[in-house]
């Protein structure tokens, strides 16, 4: 069996949604001081709906991969169903990720949730 899915080699060879927004109105970024990921992740929200995605990875071939589907997941997306996203559901999206690379997907959930906490704390 491969270590990555065709998915997962899929988003990182060719990562979707890549790239600054320069519009961003809601950005987050984390770490992962272990491994060295750093994602940030713009979003672009009108009325409650993600109509624009875009994330900048340094980290491997994972994190990309995370970062990726993690983005084609919520965009044009209402917010309810993006705070719903969970890394379980990236993991799923990209048909499974190895047991040491988890934290990958728990990376691009959090920064999901960090741009969201970050788009509220500006449109109070």
């Amino acid at each position: 069996m491969a270590l990555y899915s065709e998915k997962v080699m899929d988003h990182f060879l060719n990562p979707r949604n890549v790239g600054k927004l320069e519009d961003a109105n809601g950005i987050g970024e984390v770490g992962n001081a272990k491994c060295g990921d750093i994602m940030k992740i713009y979003l672009k929200i009108e009325n409650d709906i993600v109509v624009d995605v875009k994330f900048e990875t340094f980290g491997c071939g994972s994190a990309i991969a995370s970062s990726s589907m993690a983005t084609e997941l919520i965009k044009g997306k209402p917010l309810e169903e993006v705070e719903a996203l969970t890394n379980k559901a990236v993991t799923e999206a990209l048909d499974g990720l190895p047991t040491h690379k988890i934290h990958c997907s728990v990376l691009a959930e959090e920064a999901i949730k960090s741009a969201l906490d970050d788009y509220r704390s500006k449109n109070k």
